[in-house]
């Protein structure tokens, strides 16, 4: 259905000018509002609460789908975060998280201040619903109605978000985490109100590091400063979970220190892969190709892309900017991933830099020369390779941080698999 239908559809039962909810119907599927969503908000606005249909509802969280309109659901509150988005044009405050009953959990945005707190056991009148990602939210606006319920419920979720960073997931909001920042750094971006100073680096627990952004610089988050981050959320930066900490969140220096774990989770391919995106893994495995566009390379001296016949898919023709690459795929049996390893990595295993490259080709009068020689090298040999997976349509690729060949007996971790097995 065009937007122009779904305008004189809602225009017909609400008996107002189809012009006018058209106009405001844009304005919100502009501002990336789901169109059934937006078709609520209106009904609203001209005073028609019933969305469409008969009165809410009443369903269990796991019976929700993203085909209901309005619910009534009694639930448990997990956790509850607090953001400043823009809507229409103007900053607005929302609060959102998860909340729970005995069936499962679903995630929530709260568009007024209704008092939500972690812990409390509410029901939720006439809750919208929108689909997020492919899963069902509730929506709760002006029309929704909170209230304490009767009786505790007993779920099997977390109250509270307290979160170890392995445990973060995109999505996630109200979390909270006990870190230590490994890297600090101030960032000057082009941001929704012009140039705007944020923080960025590395955070650490012992359970994994994952990436962070200050939108609003706390004078508390600095390089080697373990702290405690209330009410975060997390995004999805590159494939990997990334922490976001906001002006809402309250950042406080801790009385003893967050060890941060040295080692990077070590994983088989496939689980890797079904993680859709690590920041720090390591993954093991034998090199079984090196790929088209690794060894001597052109980048755009604007974008950074690889040039091919002196072409860059976005800013057309260009000089080049040569540079090394790898491209390795990695197999260890359960699955295949491509290692991309930078300049440094490749100078190290081709032996070599780039004037090195360059000679190279010219004498083999074969650009390709570089890659036949990095091939020889790698495939057919086992490495372990550390760094950040991302997981889309393309593939699993692991922009490797080291690379280093294995010096494990492989008949001892045989018989250590099947022990484990066996086991």
């Amino acid at each position: 259905m065009s937007l122009d239908d779904h305008a004189e559809e809602l225009a017909s039962d609400l008996g107002v000018d189809k012009e006018e909810v058209k106009s405001d119907l844009e304005n919100l599927v502009e501002y990336s509002v789901p169109v059934e969503e937006a078709k609520d908000s209106l009904r609203r606005k001209y005073g028609d609460d019933s969305g469409g249909g008969g009165g809410p509802t009443t369903k269990s969280i796991a019976d929700i789908t993203t085909g209901d309109s309005n619910v009534t659901v009694t639930g448990t509150v997990l956790t509850v975060g607090k953001r400043s988005i823009r809507y229409q044009g103007s900053d607005n405050v929302i609060f959102e998280g998860e909340i729970a009953d005995e069936t499962g959990k679903i995630s929530y945005t709260a568009w007024d201040d209704f008092g939500l707190q972690a812990g409390q056991t509410i029901t939720a009148g006439n809750a919208g619903i929108r689909e997020w990602e492919g899963d069902p939210e509730l929506n709760l606006g002006e029309s929704t109605t909170i209230g304490l319920a009767d009786e505790d419920l007993d779920v099997s979720y977390p109250v509270g978000g307290d979160a170890g960073l392995a445990e973060l997931e995109p999505g996630d909001r109200g979390r909270t985490i006990e870190v230590t920042a490994l890297e600090v750094e101030t960032k000057t971006i082009d941001g929704r109100d012009g140039e705007t100073d944020i923080l960025s680096g590395i955070l650490a627990d012992e359970t994994t590091r994952l990436p962070f952004t200050d939108w609003e610089p706390h004078e508390a988050i600095t390089e080697g400063a373990s702290i405690r981050l209330e009410d975060v959320f997390v995004r999805e930066f590159r494939g990997a979970p990334s922490v976001n900490v906001s002006e809402f969140t309250t950042v406080t220096p801790l009385d003893r220190t967050v060890e941060a774990t040295d080692e990077a989770p070590r994983l088989a391919v496939r689980d890797a892969i079904e993680s859709g995106g690590l920041f720090d893994a390591e993954l093991v495995g034998n090199v079984i190709a090196v790929r088209d566009g690794s060894g001597l390379i052109e980048r755009c001296p604007d974008c950074g892309r690889v040039v091919q016949n002196g072409q860059c898919r976005t800013h057309g023709a260009v000089d080049g900017v040569d540079d090394l690459r790898i491209k390795a795929i990695l197999d260890d049996g359960t699955g295949t991933v491509t290692a991309i390893l930078d300049d440094e990595l490749t100078e190290e295993i081709y032996g070599g830099g780039i004037e090195d490259a360059k000679e190279h080709a010219r004498e083999e009068m074969d650009q390709e020369a570089v890659a036949d020689d990095i091939r020889e090298t790698l495939v057919g040999r086992e490495f372990r390779v550390r760094g950040s997976l991302s997981v889309d349509e393309y593939g699993a690729n692991l922009n490797a941080r080291s690379f280093d060949e294995t010096d494990d007996d492989p008949a001892s971790r045989a018989g250590d698999l099947l022990t484990e097995v066996r086991g």
